[in-house]
């Protein structure tokens, strides 16, 4: 539930359309819903600006799908990261979308889209931890352009969408290896770089340490860095920061 749903529960009691007792059903899970093995957080959206978001990994399917349910309902929203096919088999939600790359589902979401955050991936192997970042950024509703396989390899290849870099409000940039991509990217533009280390790479990238140390050790001052693989959190920051310079103050 959000802002918005409460205002308009607000204004139909005012004009005596609803009832009193029928808002106190609608409010009643509010803060959150005890489902006894989860306790799920309908308010979160009102206080951070992000809906809960379920991290399906290590969860049991029926757990997964009871929490799902219970958002769903409230919300008519639902994103899941690190989810399986199987667990959207047995979601069984009407316009539920599978993104396979990424491990995430998701349903709704805002349908009206704003800004511009540009995603970018070093190489096809970090594509699905952007995907998550991208699929994450445009259900929160903003617009998102992604563009894979820039990385520093062929640095000839992130000169020709220098327009794109240009015309972003904040950029993501995902990067395994030796994780200099987000240096590069930040180098070259004065907009807001969050920088994504992914665990991809040969045996001394342990797991993408390497990659996290480059990016939190760049020299370009002002580049946020997600932990590795978190393309949810990054497409959540980038998120935030896109909608801060459309919104009036």
């Amino acid at each position: 539930m959000d802002e918005t749903k409460i205002r308009k529960l607000l204004e139909l009691i005012k004009s005596g359309k609803i009832s009193i007792d029928k808002v106190l059903n609608e409010l009643k899970h509010l803060p959150y819903e005890d489902l006894l093995f989860a306790k799920v957080d309908h308010h979160r959206l009102i206080r951070q600006g992000i809906p809960e978001v379920i991290f399906a990994r290590g969860k049991r399917i029926e757990d997964v799908i009871t929490i799902a349910h219970s958002i769903f309902k409230k919300n008519r929203k639902l994103l899941i990261t690190k989810a399986s096919k199987e667990i959207y088999d047995n979601l069984k939600i009407k316009n539920a979308i599978f993104h396979p790359l990424s491990g995430t589902i998701s349903v709704g979401g805002e349908k009206k889209k704003g800004g511009k955050i540009l995603v970018l991936s070093a190489g096809t192997s970090d594509m699905s931890v952007a995907e998550e970042a991208e699929v994450t950024a445009s259900f929160l509703g903003s617009r998102v352009e992604k563009i894979y396989d820039v990385g520093v390899a062929g640095i000839h290849r992130l000169m020709d969408i220098k327009k794109n870099i240009d015309s972003a409000r904040v950029i993501v940039v995902v990067a395994g290896m030796e994780g200099a991509l987000p240096s590069v990217v930040g180098g070259l533009t004065d907009k807001p770089v969050i920088g994504v280390p992914t665990s991809v790479g040969y045996g001394c990238s342990l797991g993408g340490l390497a990659a996290l140390f480059a990016m939190l050790n760049s020299c370009v001052p002002g580049i946020a860095v997600m932990n590795i693989d978190n393309g949810f959190g990054a497409g959540c920051l980038a998120h935030k920061i896109n909608i801060m310079s459309i919104r009036d103050f």
